[in-house]
């Protein structure tokens, strides 16, 4: 069953990722237009506005994936040292630091989206661009991590204290 869920979380994490590589090329070719427009004097018309909505999917698009692959930041030179027993509670720690926190995020974030849905919510620019797309992104992403949280948690609680592969980088 924790196969399974894993399976699933990773493909949908994989489709997340690629979301949002697909956002940061729009955003990379919509930069380079604006500047390119800006030396003709024709800038594109709401290319901040979507550069913006599309740094959201950018970053958490990719927290999901991140933690599949165990690449989050922590501090190397304390879990390095530690033993295995130390090293499973550093891990059970701040997988249950990124639940609470990454849950009263997406709680919010839900929240902002329900809101931005019923006032239709948009940017202000030249092109008013709808913000309710940037804030799915945000509790979808959340939601994912969440759930890897989870398993993850389940993972280190399971294997307390065994020796776990480790790489640098």
């Amino acid at each position: 069953m924790l196969d399974r869920a894993q399976r699933i979380i990773e493909r949908l994490a994989f489709l997340a990722v690629l979301l949002g590589g697909a956002g940061l090329l729009l955003s990379m070719f919509l930069g380079m237009g604006d500047v390119i427009g800006s030396l003709f004097n024709r800038p594109l018309p709401g290319a901040l506005e979507v550069t913006e909505s599309t740094m959201v999917l950018i970053v958490f698009g990719g927290l999901a994936y991140a933690q599949i692959r165990r690449r989050h930041l922590r501090v190397e030179l304390a879990y390095l040292q530690a033993g295995p027993r130390l090293r499973s509670t550093m891990d059970i720690v701040a997988s249950l630091s990124g639940l609470v926190f990454f849950s009263l995020l997406t709680w919010q974030a839900y929240n902002e989206a329900i809101f931005a849905y019923q006032i239709g919510e948009s940017t202000s620019g030249l092109v008013r661009f709808p913000l309710l797309p940037a804030r799915i992104a945000v509790v979808v992403g959340s939601g994912l991590f969440i759930v890897q949280l989870c398993l993850d948690l389940l993972k280190d609680i399971v294997s307390f204290g065994r020796p776990k592969e480790f790489e640098l980088g």
